[in-house]
């Protein structure tokens, strides 16, 4: 969600501020800020909306200083305003925080005891309030820093800053990421590697309950219970935090562009050519249950594999969310693994249920796309999906690396436990090797798509249909739909329609179905006819043989390329992405960055 920044400089920090925050806009965002030290004097510029504004302000009213903090706020407590926006500055600090102080309540009534009294909605306001307090009363920043630090209860990353204090910053990280950078007399902090790169290609992750005190000199880092930590620095790759359009409209269409490409790159990295190419210590051949936990598009992910985990390795898989898996806290066997997909690897409720599953099971396994991130570290086995980074907030290629992924782990499944015999086991394999070419034919089909989203943009309400596996695809296809063009979408099984969804369908409602001329389609087809005798408006998805077979009386066709069973959704995820795309292209919505939404969940 939120993006943090910190520089101590050689130069004028304010226009490197803004441009690390431009990195990060594709993390969501509703203000910007930042707050710099000069000669000693602390001050700050904020403004709501997009980046552009707060550039806009500076021209007018600039703020000087090698010092300084920044930061792009997603509103969770207080409505997106000035006065909400961050730093939030209370007599000598000034701070940035991602996440939540979940006791801020609490702490607001210690401050007013003491006659402190909030002129924010922020949970935020409140640390740089008891820091000013704790100073009030005599102690340094450090020591007034980490006592605040001590009293703050949820999931948080912060960065101070200090009136008089132009070699000084303070991190603290709990349960949302930050990262320190190392320059030549210059230091560096963000919630981000991105927003690093362009400053520093040296950098260490903090760790859980990690806290640093940063100078020009370097980091002093020191873990929960305040012992000196050693954490490694690490070379980024500055090709790896690329974020540009490369001629592209927007971030999503070349990232759906780029699909082919990253699904072949995840191949190499996983499928050799006498087989597979997979972590030490991922026998499934005496395992009871797996259990598959995410959020969002992560989710309908997950969603696909349980029916590739359950049909070609017979592994018994339960499927959760993982906001609702972590309060549940379900009996887990302790002859059963656990698996976490996320895109960040850092998504709040995602990596909660992990820290719980790791006490019950024998194994956990995060499948993420960033392979330095919190999940990918705590986990026993993390699997990048090699996706490269995505910067449009509705997901795509990670979406479709991560069910390639989560292929090849179903297909290890079902070696290890004698479910598949090598010969079916290659035949799968070229099918995988397959894809990346057939993505490409399917692109082809983006013009139509884009003339018949022309008429979709008009609908109130659409609804998705597909059975087996492509049924937790229409789910997907509908969150995207609703993510970037605000049109209500469902995504249902194509059976279900008959137990409440059919009282929907009229002439103004279109329907797309997802079907494969597969084992499924004829039965696929003929709740396609349901509809259409409801005078339903059909968009059928399909290949040659279904659309020869189905297409009468549809309103519209698109031809996918034949695939063999049982990988479409991975193919199928393309017209998906495609027909929400140009649907908000045809709307004039904020493809990238739509409303209220946010990349990375650091928040419950």
């Amino acid at each position: 969600m939120c993006g943090i920044i910190g520089v101590l400089g050689k130069h004028e920090v304010a226009p490197l501020l803004v441009e690390s925050l431009k990195r990060l806009e594709y993390r969501g965002y509703d203000s910007a800020g930042i707050a710099t030290v000069r000669d000693g004097h602390l001050d700050r510029r904020r403004a709501v909306g997009k980046l552009v504004n707060l550039s806009d302000l500076l021209v007018h009213q600039p703020l000087a200083g090698k010092s300084g903090i920044g930061h792009t706020r997603w509103a969770t407590h207080g409505a997106a305003t000035t006065e909400n926006a961050h730093p939030h500055l209370s007599g000598p600090v000034a701070v940035v925080h991602n996440g939540i102080i979940e006791n801020f309540r609490e702490l607001r009534e210690e401050l007013a005891a003491a006659g402190i009294h909030p002129e924010t909605e922020t949970d935020t306001e409140t640390v740089a309030l008891l820091t000013r307090l704790h100073m009030d009363r005599g102690m340094a920043p450090r020591e007034a820093a980490l006592t605040t630090l001590r009293k703050l209860d949820g999931a948080f990353a912060l960065l101070w800053l200090f009136d008089g204090e132009d070699d000084l910053m303070i991190a603290a990280r709990k349960g949302s990421p930050l990262c320190i950078g190392y320059g030549t007399g210059e230091m560096f902090v963000g919630s981000d590697a991105i927003a690093l790169a362009p400053m520093t290609n040296e950098i260490t992750y903090l760790e859980e309950g990690d806290y640093a005190f940063v100078t020009r000199v370097g980091a002093e880092i020191f873990d929960e219970s305040g012992r000196r930590a050693n954490r490694d620095k690490q070379v980024i790759d500055a090709g790896s935090v690329q974020v540009e359009k490369a001629g592209y409209k927007h971030f999503m269409a070349k990232e759906i562009a780029e699909q082919p490409a990253v699904l072949g790159d995840a191949l190499r990295n996983y499928v050799r050519k006498d087989g597979l190419n997979l972590p030490d210590g991922l026998d499934f051949s005496g395992l009871d249950r797996l259990t598959l936990v995410a959020c969002g598009t992560a989710f309908y992910a997950c969603s696909v594999a349980k029916y590739w985990f359950e049909s070609l390795a017979g592994l018994p898989c339960e499927i959760d969310v993982a906001s609702e898996f972590r309060y549940r806290e379900p009996p887990m066997p302790k002859n059963s693994w656990a698996l976490f997909v996320s895109q960040s690897g850092e998504t709040a409720d995602t990596l909660a249920a992990l820290r719980y599953s790791a006490e019950h099971v024998a194994k956990t396994i995060a499948v993420v796309n960033v392979p330095t991130s919190t999940m990918a570290r705590e986990a026993d086995v993390a699997l990048p999906i090699h996706a490269g980074i995505e910067v449009g907030v509705a997901s795509t290629k990670a979406f479709t690396c991560q069910l390639l992924t989560l292929a090849v782990l179903a297909l290890k499944a079902g070696i290890d436990r004698g479910h598949l015999s090598p010969e079916q086991l290659a035949a799968h394999l070229e099918t995988l090797r397959a894809l990346p070419g057939l993505m490409n034919t399917a692109l082809g089909t983006s013009d139509d798509i884009a003339r018949l989203a022309e008429r979709l943009a008009e609908a109130q309400d659409i609804l998705f249909l597909g059975r087996g596996p492509l049924s937790p695809l229409a789910m997907e296809g509908a969150l995207k739909l609703k993510e970037i063009s605000y049109i209500h979408a469902e995504g249902y099984a194509s059976g279900e329609l008959k137990h409440g969804p059919i009282a929907l369908i009229e002439r103004t409602v279109p329907v797309i179905v997802f079907a494969p001329h597969d084992r499924l389609f004829d039965k696929t087809v003929s709740n396609m006819q349901e509809v259409m005798a409801r005078h339903g408006q059909v968009l059928l998805v399909s290949d040659s043989k279904g659309l020869a077979t189905a297409s009468e009386g549809t309103w519209a066709t698109l031809k996918m390329p034949e695939v063999a069973e049982p990988f479409a959704p991975i193919l199928y995820a393309l017209p998906a992405q495609l027909i929400a795309y140009h649907t908000a292209c045809a709307k004039g919505t904020d493809v990238d960055q739509p409303r209220n939404l946010a990349k990375s969940v650091t928040v419950e």
